[in-house]
C-alpha cells in the first residue's frame, strides 16, 4: 500500500534530520509548519524566525539570485534530509493478485464447479453388477473398460481454465507494465526551471531539493512547494488545494506561499524551494488518503458487499482528491482533523464537483494500470460521453450473451427432457437408488454441454481485442508524435468530423522572425539600416524591446554553423529581439544595467489585455514605462507618435485610422502579426496609483508597429487537403488580426478562393451569437458554425464558446465529433470541453497538457492526421475481429445446439471448444487487432455516431460464411462415416473412447476458422484479402502458430481433447475444406450488399438513444444496467459483488498516486470548472454514481452538491 511506504519514508527523514539538523539552519519539520501557513500569519512567522526570506535562504544555505551551488555532495545530503520530490507510487499488481482476479470470471467458475462434480463423479464407482437396470447406454460404457478415463474429461477442462486464466492475467500484465512505462515516460519529460550556480537550467521536476530557487512563469503547475522571493503580477489558480476558483495574488509582504499542485494563472517570479514530495502540501494529501486507505479497507470487511463502500472513487484523482479535503485542508495538516475524521473527508469527496469527479480518467488510470482494463474503461466516467465504440461494444455484447443464455438454456432442458423421456418413459425404467450416481454423471455431461454453448457464444475477447488494440495503437503512435494521456481519445478520434487549430505553432513553425516595420513615419519593407533611424528613437526602442520582455526569452547562437540562432521563451519575444540584434544593437547589454529585479512594475501578458507593459525608474527618478501589444489595441491607447526626427507630434483618431489602412492591413494581408511598441514617461512626484492600470496604460506615445512572420509549416497544406478528403473539417481559431488569419488560412489550405465561407473576429461572432438580452442562443450558433472557416482575435472563452456549440448542435443528423487544439493555459476549458483535446508537448503550458488528451510531441498539425488514421484503425480492426469472432459463435453455437439436441452430445466437446475460444478470442484478438494503418482510411468520410458497429457487409460476411460453415459440418455430422468410410461417432455411449469421425468435424471446423481469420482483414467488401499481410508479423505467426499446435492436438491430444489421430488423406481433405473459406469468400464478396434488403446493422446507437442518454439521468441509469450485465469476461452473470470489488480496485488505485508528478498531474486543471460547470458534467457522471451507490445514498450525495441540478 502506498501509505506503508510513505510512513517508512517519513521515519527514515527523521531520524536522518537528528544526525544532520546542525547542518542547516532549520529542520525539515519546521519547514512543514511553516508551509501551513496562510498569508499574513505566514509573513508574521518568516519575520519573527528568519528576519525575512533572505534569512531564509541564509539558513538553507542558498542565494536568491545565483541559486544552489549544485555540488553532488551538496544535494545529496538536502535529499538525505529533506526528502526527495517523489511520492512513492503504489505497488503493482503481483501476477498472482491478476490471476486471482481472472478466476473470478462467473463462467469460468461455472465450469471449474462443473469440472470438479464431474471429476468426483468418475471416480465413484456404484456396487457391482446392480447398474444394468440402469439403462442400457451406461452398461455399454462399462463393456468397453473405459470407465476409468472418465475423469481425463473433468481434469481437461480444469486445465483449460488454468490455459485462460493465465493467458487473461499475462494481457492483464503486460498492460499495466506498458502503462508504467508511458507514465514514467511522460513524468520524465517533465521539467522545471531552477538557478543552478547562477546559471538558469531546466532539470526534471523528481530531482529538485529544498533550497533549490525555481523560476516560476505563466501556464507552470508548481512541482513543490515554496515562498515567493521576487517577481510580478504573480496569480495563482489555487482551487485544486482550496476549491476556490479566484486567482490568488502572491507578493513578498503579503502572501508569499506558493503550494505544489497549483497552477501559475499571470505573472513570473522566483521562489525558494522549501518543501518536496511527501511533505509537500500535495504529498501530505497522498499520504492521508494512503491512511484512509487501510481504514476504508478495514471497514469494508465489515460491511460486507451490501453497498459499495468507499466512494472516493467519484473525486480522488488529483484535483479532486485534493478538492476533497479542501475544507478540511488546515486542519488536516495540522494533523488535529477537526473536521471529524477521515470519513469526513470522503463524503466531501463524494459531493465534489462534477469537473473534478469526471476527471477521474486517464493515464492516471495508467499508473495503477488497474489489471483490469475492461472493467475500468467501462466503470471510469469518461470526461465527456462515454466513448461510442465503448457504447456500441457495451450494447452488442448484452445482446450476444442474452442469446447465448438462451441458448444454453434450451440446450440443458432439451438434453434432461430427451433422457428423462428415453429413459424413463420409453425404456420404462424405474429411478433406484444405487443408479443415482450415474444419472447424475449425465446430467452433469448436460450442464457441461450447455456451460460450454455458453462460453462460444459469449464474446469475450471482445473487451482484450478492444484493449490490445487501443494499446497496440497508443505504442505505436508514440513513435507518431502523439502522446495519448487518455485510451479511447485515439478511437474517438476515428470518428472525428471537425478540428479546431490553433494558428500559431501547430500551423506554423512558430519561429518567428520581424520582417516589416513602421518607424519614424515611415514604413520598411524590409528591417531598416539602423544609421537611418533617428538615434534617440532607435535607443528607446532597444530599450523598450530588451526590458519589456520577459528575460526568461533570448535569441542564442544556433548550435550548428551556418544553422539558424535559437529562440528560448516567448517565441513573439524572440522575434522582437532578433530584430533589436538585426539593427546592430545588443538586448543584453541593456539588460544588465537594469536587471530583474530592478523592474518596478510589470503588467505581464495575459489574453484579456492582450498586452504587457513594464514600468523602470530612471537615473533622475522619474518613471518609464515600455508598452507593447497587439497593434490595434495599443494604437487606440497612444495619443503621440514619434516622427523622423525622433520627436513626439500628435497622434488623432484619423491619423489612427490612417495607419490601420496603409500600414497594419497591408501587413496582415502578407500574413504578418502587427506588434506596436510604445511608452510613456511618469514625473517622480506625485508617484503615480501603479495599480489603477486603466489611467496607467494610456496615452502612450507610439515607437513603431512591426511586421512579425511566421512562416507556414510545409507539411501542413497537405495534411489539411488529407482532412478534408476524410470528411473532417477544419477551422482556425486564432488570436491574430483577420487579415493576417485570413492570408494564412489561405496559404493552409483551410479556405479557397470563391468557396462559400465565413473569416469573422471574436466581436462579429458573440454580435451574432448573443441575442438582446445578451445570452447565447444555439440556433444563433447553429447559422454560424457550418460555414466558419476561421475566427480571429478569439478569446478563450469564444473557443470554448464554438466548441461547445458544435458539439451541441443538432441542425446535422450526426453529432459532431470535434477535436481542439492549444496550447496556452486559457485553452483549458475548450480542451476539456472538445472531445479529443490535443495539447503542444514543446510550447504547451503544463495547464494545457494537463486538460488535453493526446499531446502532440512535436507540435505539428500533420501528426493530428497519424492520429485520425489511428484512430479510424483502430475501430476497423474491432470491426474486423467481431466479423470473424461472430461467425464462430454463430456456427459454433448452432453446431453445439442442434447436435446435443439430435445426438444427445455436442459433436464439439467442451475442452475443444475452449480451445476454439483460445482462438477465436486471444489469438485473433492479437492477429486482428494489430493491423498497420494504410493511407486509404483516410479516402472514406468519418462513421459517425450511429452507424451500426456491424455494418451490412460485415453481416453478409457472417452470415455467408456461417451457412458455408454449417453446411459442411452438418454434412460431416450425418453423412461424415460414409464419405471416409469410418465409424460413426454419434450416439457414443459415456466414457466411449475418441471417434476418427468427430474429430474430423473439429478439425474442419477450426481450418475453416484459420482460412476464415484471412478473410476477416477485410471489411469493405475488398477482393484482396492478402493485401499488406506480411507488413503484419504478428498476424502470420499467430495463423501459423495455431495451425502448429491444431496439428498437435489432433495428433497427440488423445482422450483430454476427444480427439483421436488422423491420416494424411483425412488431413488433406480438412484443410481443403478449410482453404473452400477463400474461394466462398470471393463468391460472397460478388453479391452485392443493396441486394440484401433484409440484413440489418448491429451494435448500432441510435440517434433517439443518444439524445436520451444526453438528456435523462435515468437513461444513464439503463446504460448501467446493461454494463453491469456485461462484465469483463462471460459477462451477463450478474457479478453484483465482483462489480463492487472493481469498483474499490478503481478507487484505490486513483487513491494512492502512482507518483509524484502522478499526483500533480492528477491535479485536474480546474480553471474550467467555475466557467463551465453545468457543461462538463455529463451524464456519465451521474451513472457512476447511481452505478456505486443504491439510489438513496445518489440522492443525498445530491441533496449535499448544490451544483449537481446544473447536469444538462
Amino acid at each position: 500500500m502506498g501509505d506503508m511506504s510513505n510512513s517508512d519514508f517519513y521515519s527514515k527523514n527523521q531520524r536522518n534530520e537528528a544526525n544532520h539538523a546542525a547542518d542547516f539552519g532549520c529542520d525539515l519539520m519546521e519547514l512543514r509548519s511553516l508551509m501551513e501557513l496562510r498569508g499574513s500569519e505566514a509573513v508574521v512567522k518568516i519575520k519573527e524566525c528568519y528576519g525575512d526570506t533572505d534569512g531564509l535562504c541564509k539558513r538553507l544555505k542558498t542565494s536568491p539570485t545565483e541559486g544552489l551551488p549544485g555540488t553532488v555532495a551538496d544535494l545529496e545530503k538536502r535529499r538525505e534530509i529533506f526528502g526527495q520530490n517523489f511520492i512513492p507510487p503504489k505497488k503493482p499488481k503481483t501476477f498472482l493478485q491478476l490471476v486471482w482476479e481472472a478466476l473470478q470470471d462467473v463462467t469460468l467458475i461455472i465450469l471449474e464447479i462443473a469440472a470438479i462434480i464431474s471429476l468426483g463423479l468418475s471416480f465413484y464407482r456404484p456396487p457391482g453388477g446392480e447398474t444394468e437396470g440402469c439403462g442400457g447406454t451406461a452398461a455399454g460404457a462399462e463393456d468397453e473398460g473405459e470407465a476409468e478415463a472418465g475423469w481425463i474429461e473433468g481434469a481437461a477442462i480444469l486445465l483449460s481454465v488454468v490455459c485462460v486464466v493465465l493467458v487473461t492475467a499475462f494481457n492483464d500484465w503486460s498492460k499495466e507494465k506498458q502503462f508504467r512505462g508511458l507514465q514514467s515516460r511522460i513524468e520524465q519529460e517533465q521539467k522545471f526551471t531552477v538557478v543552478r550556480g547562477s546559471q538558469v537550467i531546466q532539470i526534471p521536476v523528481a530531482e529538485m531539493v529544498v533550497g533549490d530557487i525555481a523560476q516560476v512563469k505563466y501556464g507552470d503547475l508548481l512541482p513543490t512547494d515554496g515562498i515567493f522571493i521576487q517577481g510580478n503580477d504573480l496569480k495563482i489558480d489555487e482551487s485544486s488545494l482550496t476549491g476556490e476558483s479566484d486567482q490568488v495574488r502572491k507578493s513578498i509582504d503579503k502572501d508569499p506561499m506558493l503550494l505544489s499542485g497549483t497552477h501559475v494563472m499571470e505573472g513570473s517570479g522566483r521562489m525558494l524551494v522549501t518543501a518536496v514530495g511527501v511533505n509537500s502540501q500535495t504529498g501530505i494529501i497522498f499520504t492521508l488518503l494512503g491512511a484512509s486507505e487501510v481504514e476504508d479497507e478495514k471497514k469494508d470487511k465489515k460491511v460486507g458487499s451490501t453497498h459499495p463502500p468507499s466512494h472516493p472513487p467519484a473525486a480522488t484523482d488529483g484535483a479532486a482528491g485534493a478538492n476533497a479535503i479542501d475544507n478540511a485542508n488546515a486542519s488536516l495538516v495540522n494533523g488535529k482533523m477537526q473536521d471529524g475524521n477521515v470519513e469526513s473527508i470522503q463524503n466531501k469527496a463524494k459531493q465534489q464537483d462534477g469537473a473534478a469527479a469526471m476527471e477521474m480518467q486517464p493515464l492516471k488510470s495508467a499508473e495503477g494500470g488497474d489489471g483490469d482494463d475492461k472493467d475500468k474503461k467501462k466503470s471510469n466516467p469518461h470526461k465527456k460521453e462515454k466513448s461510442v465504440l465503448q457504447g456500441k461494444l457495451t450494447k452488442l455484447a448484452v445482446q450476444i450473451g442474452k442469446a447465448g443464455l438462451v441458448m444454453s438454456a434450451i440446450t440443458v432442458i432439451i438434453l434432461v427432457l430427451y433422457f428423462a423421456i428415453d429413459t424413463f418413459v420409453v425404456n420404462k425404467r424405474q429411478w433406484l437408488p444405487e443408479c443415482t450416481p450415474i444419472y447424475i454423471q449425465y446430467f452433469v455431461k448436460f450442464f457441461i454441454i450447455g456451460v460450454t454453448v455458453l462460453v462460444v457464444a459469449v464474446p469475450e475477447g471482445l473487451p482484450l481485442a478492444v484493449t490490445i488494440s487501443l494499446a497496440y495503437s497508443v505504442k505505436k503512435m508514440m513513435k507518431d508524435n502523439n502522446l495519448v494521456r487518455h485510451l479511447d481519445a485515439c478511437e474517438t478520434m476515428g470518428n472525428a468530423t471537425a478540428i479546431c487549430s490553433d494558428k500559431t505553432g501547430t500551423l506554423t513553425t512558430n519561429r518567428m522572425t520581424v520582417v516589416q516595420a513602421f518607424v519614424g513615419d515611415a514604413h520598411y519593407k524590409e528591417i531598416p539600416d539602423p544609421d537611418g533611424l533617428p538615434a534617440k528613437t532607435l535607443d528607446v526602442l532597444v530599450h523598450a524591446i530588451a526590458i519589456n520582455s520577459a528575460y526568461t526569452s533570448k535569441v542564442l547562437p544556433a548550435e550548428k554553423d551556418g544553422g539558424l540562432p535559437r529562440q528560448v521563451g516567448n517565441k513573439t519575444e524572440c522575434g522582437l529581439l532578433g530584430f533589436v540584434l538585426d539593427l546592430k544593437r545588443d538586448y543584453q547589454v541593456v539588460r544588465n544595467k537594469i536587471p530583474e529585479e530592478k523592474l518596478y512594475k510589470v503588467y505581464t501578458f495575459n489574453s484579456v489585455r492582450k498586452s504587457m507593459s513594464t514600468v523602470v525608474k530612471l537615473d533622475d527618478g522619474s518613471f518609464r514605462m515600455y508598452s507593447k501589444g497587439a497593434s490595434e489595441i495599443i494604437l487606440k491607447k497612444c495619443s503621440r507618435i514619434l516622427n523622423e526626427a525622433g520627436e513626439p507630434r500628435i497622434f488623432r483618431p484619423r491619423d489612427r485610422d490612417e495607419m490601420v489602412k496603409s500600414v497594419i492591413e497591408p501587413m496582415a494581408c502578407d500574413g504578418l502579426r502587427t506588434i506596436c511598441i510604445a511608452y510613456r514617461d511618469f514625473p517622480m512626484s506625485p508617484e503615480p496609483e501603479w495599480d489603477n492600470e486603466n489611467d496607467i496604460v494610456t496615452d502612450l506615445t507610439c515607437l513603431a508597429v512591426v511586421g512579425i512572420e511566421d512562416p507556414v509549416r510545409p507539411e501542413v497544406p497537405e495534411a489539411i487537403r488529407k482532412c478534408q478528403r476524410a470528411g473532417i473539417t477544419v477551422r482556425m481559431v486564432t488570436g491574430d488580426n483577420i487579415n493576417t488569419a485570413r492570408a494564412i488560412a489561405i496559404k493552409c489550405g483551410i479556405i479557397h478562393p470563391g468557396e462559400d465561407f465565413l473569416c469573422i473576429d471574436g466581436k462579429e461572432f458573440n454580435r451574432r451569437i448573443h441575442n438582446e438580452k445578451g445570452e447565447i442562443e444555439q440556433e444563433r450558433i447553429d447559422k454560424i458554425w457550418p460555414k466558419l472557416r476561421v475566427l480571429a482575435r478569439s478569446s478563450p472563452t469564444d473557443k470554448h464558446t464554438l466548441v461547445k456549440g458544435i458539439i451541441d448542435s443538432t441542425q446535422v443528423e450526426q453529432r459532431q465529433v470535434v477535436a481542439v487544439t492549444g496550447d496556452g493555459t486559457n485553452d483549458g476549458p475548450a480542451l476539456k470541453k472538445a472531445d479529443v483535446g490535443f495539447a503542444m508537448g514543446i510550447a504547451g503550458t503544463d495547464v494545457a497538457k494537463e486538460a488535453s488528451d493526446i499531446i502532440l510531441t512535436d507540435d505539428n498539425f500533420s501528426s493530428i492526421v497519424k492520429a485520425v488514421m489511428w484512430g479510424r484503425n483502430v475501430y476497423d480492426s474491432i470491426s474486423k475481429f467481431l466479423q470473424f469472432q461472430l461467425t464462430v459463435n454463430v456456427v459454433a453455437v448452432i453446431v453445439a445446439f442442434t447436435g446435443a439436441c439430435i445426438t444427445q452430445d455436442s459433436p464439439l466437446k467442451a475442452v475443444q471448444m475452449l480451445w476454439v475460444n483460445l482462438i477465436m478470442d486471444t489469438f485473433a484478438s492479437l492477429a486482428l487487432a494489430t493491423e498497420p494503418p494504410t493511407e486509404s482510411l483516410l479516402l472514406r468520410k468519418p462513421y459517425g455516431r450511429n452507424k451500426p458497429l456491424i455494418s451490412r457487409t460485415m453481416m453478409k460476411n457472417i452470415l455467408g460464411h456461417a451457412v458455408y460453415q454449417l453446411t459442411l459440418i452438418f454434412t460431416l455430422l450425418f453423412a461424415g462415416e460414409t464419405m471416409f468410410n469410418i465409424d460413426s461417432g454419434r450416439n457414443a455411449p459415456l466414457h466411449s473412447p475418441p471417434s476418427e469421425h468427430y474429430t474430423i468435424i473439429f478439425n474442419t471446423f477450426v481450418m475453416m476458422q484459420l482460412f476464415n481469420e484471412i478473410n476477416a482483414r477485410k471489411i469493405h467488401g475488398e477482393r484482396n484479402v492478402f493485401d499488406g499481410i506480411f507488413r503484419n508479423p504478428i498476424f502470420c505467426t499467430i495463423v501459423l502458430g495455431t495451425f502448429a499446435i491444431q496439428i498437435v492436438i489432433v495428433q497427440f491430444g488423445g482422450k483430454p481433447f476427444s480427439c483421436s489421430p488422423l491420416q494424411l488423406d483425412q488431413w488433406m481433405w480438412c484443410i481443403f475444406l478449410g482453404f473452400g473459406e477463400l474461394v466462398w469468400g470471393q463468391v460472397i464478396s460478388s453479391v452485392p450488399t443493396s441486394r440484401l434488403k433484409f440484413l440489418r446493422g448491429a451494435g448500432n446507437l441510435t440517434q433517439k438513444e443518444e439524445n436520451q442518454e444526453e438528456e435523462l439521468n435515468e437513461d444513464a441509469e439503463e446504460i448501467d444496467h446493461a454494463e453491469r450485465e456485461l462484465r469483463r469476461g462471460q459477462i451477463l452473470w450478474f457479478r453484483g459483488l465482483n462489480r463492487i470489488q472493481t469498483q474499490i480496485e478503481v478507487v484505490n488505485t486513483f487513491k494512492s498516486g502512482a507518483s509524484f508528478q502522478g499526483a500533480l498531474r492528477r491535479q485536474s486543471s480546474t480553471t474550467s470548472q467555475n466557467q463551465d460547470v453545468t457543461n462538463i458534467s455529463s451524464p456519465s457522471h451521474v451513472s457512476l454514481s447511481n452505478a456505486l451507490s443504491s439510489p438513496t445514498s445518489t440522492s443525498a450525495a445530491a441533496a449535499g452538491h448544490p451544483r449537481r441540478e446544473g447536469i444538462p
